[in-house]
């Protein structure tokens, strides 16, 4: 009997030895799945929020380089004119949000600004020099007398013969961009290059800082807080004690932000990684004990195996639940996410409207020209007609009304093309001539051509090309890229200054090419990188959005956009656009 109870023992210890090393294999393989999970999350919701972030940021960028083109802030050395000037960025400031807008000449001295949140004296700071370079400039801090958190952008105003005349400084409330997102779960924070917490929806570690090669951040004041760094897989797990808002084991993940200077940091809680881990171990636990106890006490206890059913039953509803909530959490979270990629849609409309506004800026002396010559041939011909017939000579009258039709025709024609080109709202894809597109895209810049001395080479045959697009849209791609030829070949002093538009429907697939006789593509890899750009420093011909804005809306039709340099010995660079036929079943 005391041999039999020995040996009954062992088993029951070795049993329960087994059913702990596979709950403990189980609890390890269910926390790396749901953990792989959370990644996935994580990644998300902090490329959501690096998006939302950077393009709040980004529209104060903008702000600055549209407003450094406002005639109102020409002549501002004259105080007379500093009233009404003030009067405009102080309502450009209600209208978006910004904290400040101010005007400095050369020397950085102030002499228009909104609120007054900047020093009078704008010299020394990093930004203000980086804009008297002919570059935009941007820094961030703490601007007194409220040490708020600050973003500023500052763009170069040039004068007339091309030199920088002063800056143009938009400066972005960084709590009003934060007051959106702050509370939100998870923990996000974005570090710059000297490792300080400057933005984050977590108010308790703004300003915290980790030395350069640690994970460690340090409070403002300099205390170490309880913190643990560990992999658990492919994955670092902090453990922290950095107060109740913040969880206690966190995933970690982090992305660099370039265009901002900074690094996105989140942290999101494992917790519930580790309960649902917690709960299949349990679950598979509780199966093979009740498994070996109904093998070890069938005939003996009947009783405990209902106790133990009834036990496994309960853990099953917990675990129901407890997945039931999950379910929902994600659900609300989906919903946030899609209101969010809306929000990101609507601001790259924006941006799509403010490169279209960009090259009609460029065009406009050019435009004005083209109007202004129809417009006084008309006179001319209004008063030649005028004493034709009072000479009694209706034929030649009837001539200069021809004339003057013709004339009438062809502003009205140019008018057409520019209100169709700078209108902002969305226009359905269908059926478009490609043709015709090209014919208003050159029509637009042949201005612009002829002042830099560009001859155009495009053979317009009278044939219609159909393609499937948006055909304001596309307008708008064939002026970005004749007029990124022609910025190519401004600086240009030897050989000819040709640009040669060809389209080619001869493939199944329809094409357009623009080529130029420029100096080429110094990297075909990033040349539709927004922001990337060849110009010389201090250009004015714009930020490199323009072929960035190209490729998107390219890529909205279905089609595609490559730019390459040309082997000859003309060289340059040759854009080509790849765009679907328009076919019947696509109008159904």
């Amino acid at each position: 009997m005391m041999e039999y109870r020995a040996r009954r023992r062992t088993i029951v210890l070795g049993f329960v030895l087994a059913v702990s090393a596979l709950a403990t294999g189980v609890w390890r393989y269910g926390y790396l799945q749901a953990l792989d999970q959370l990644a996935k999350r994580a990644e998300a919701d902090l490329a959501l929020a690096s998006d939302r972030l950077s393009t709040q940021l980004q529209v104060f960028q903008e702000l600055a380089v549209l407003m450094a083109d406002h005639p109102q802030l020409e002549g501002l050395e004259e105080p007379a004119r500093r009233p009404a000037a003030q009067a405009l960025l102080l309502e450009v400031a209600d209208k978006t949000g910004a904290l400040d807008v101010v005007f400095a000449d050369r020397s950085g001295k102030v002499l228009a600004a909104a609120q007054g949140a900047l020093d009078r004296d704008l010299s020394d700071t990093v930004y203000f020099r980086r804009a008297m370079q002919g570059a935009l400039g941007s820094d961030h801090g703490l601007r007194p007398p409220l040490d708020r958190r600050v973003y500023t952008y500052a763009a170069p105003v040039f004068a007339e013969d091309g030199r920088v005349r002063g800056a143009l400084v938009v400066v972005a409330d960084v709590e009003n961009i934060e007051r959106t997102w702050r509370g939100s779960t998870p923990a996000v924070f974005f570090t710059d290059a000297s490792g300080q917490v400057f933005i984050t929806n977590r108010s308790e570690i703004l300003f915290w800082s980790r030395a350069r090669g640690q994970d460690r951040l340090v409070t403002a004041d300099g205390r170490e807080l309880p913190f643990q760094a560990g992999m658990t897989g492919p994955h670092e797990v902090w453990t922290l004690g950095w107060g109740p808002y913040l969880p206690r084991r966190a995933l970690h993940l982090e992305q660099d932000l370039p265009v901002i200077g900074m690094t996105g940091e989140v942290l999101l809680n494992v917790a519930p990684a580790r309960r649902l881990a917690g709960l299949q171990a349990a679950a598979v636990a509780a199966i093979c004990l009740a498994f070996g106890a109904m093998l070890f006490l069938a005939t003996e206890r009947r009783r405990a195996l209902a106790q133990a059913n009834a036990e496994l039953e309960s853990r099953v509803r917990d675990r129901t639940q407890a997945l039931s909530a999950t379910n929902v959490q994600l659900r609300r979270e989906v919903a946030e996410r899609q209101e969010a990629e809306r929000a990101l849609k609507k601001a790259q409309a924006e941006l799509v409207q403010a490169g279209k506004l960009s090259a009609l800026g460029q065009m406009s002396a050019g435009i004005s020209h083209e109007l202004n010559q129809p417009l006084m041939a008309i006179q001319q011909y209004a008063d030649n007609g005028t004493a034709f017939l009072e000479r009694g000579k209706p034929e030649a009258a009837a001539e200069n009304l021809g004339r003057i039709s013709g004339l009438a025709a062809r502003a009205a024609r140019i008018i057409k093309n520019l209100r169709a080109f700078a209108r902002n709202e969305s226009e359905p894809m269908g059926k478009v001539d490609l043709a015709r597109v090209i014919d208003s895209a050159v029509e637009m810049t042949e201005p612009r051509l002829v002042k830099d001395g560009i001859t155009l080479q495009w053979d317009q045959s009278g044939k219609p090309v159909f393609a499937f697009g948006g055909e304001v849209r596309l307008v708008q791609v064939f002026v970005n890229l004749i007029n990124n030829a022609a910025d190519a070949m401004a600086a240009q002093n030897h050989g000819a200054k040709v640009i040669r538009i060809v389209i080619n429907d001869s493939r199944n697939t329809l094409t357009a090419t623009v080529r130029d006789t420029g100096p080429g593509i110094a990297d075909p890899d990033r040349i539709f990188e927004p922001f990337y750009t060849t110009k010389e420093t201090g250009s004015d011909e714009g930020m490199g959005l323009g072929l960035s804005i190209s490729y998107g809306l390219v890529q909205s039709f279905g089609g595609k956009i490559r730019g390459a340099n040309v082997n000859g010995p003309d060289g340059g660079a040759m854009f080509t656009v790849e765009l679907d036929y328009w076919r019947e079943e696509q109008a159904a």
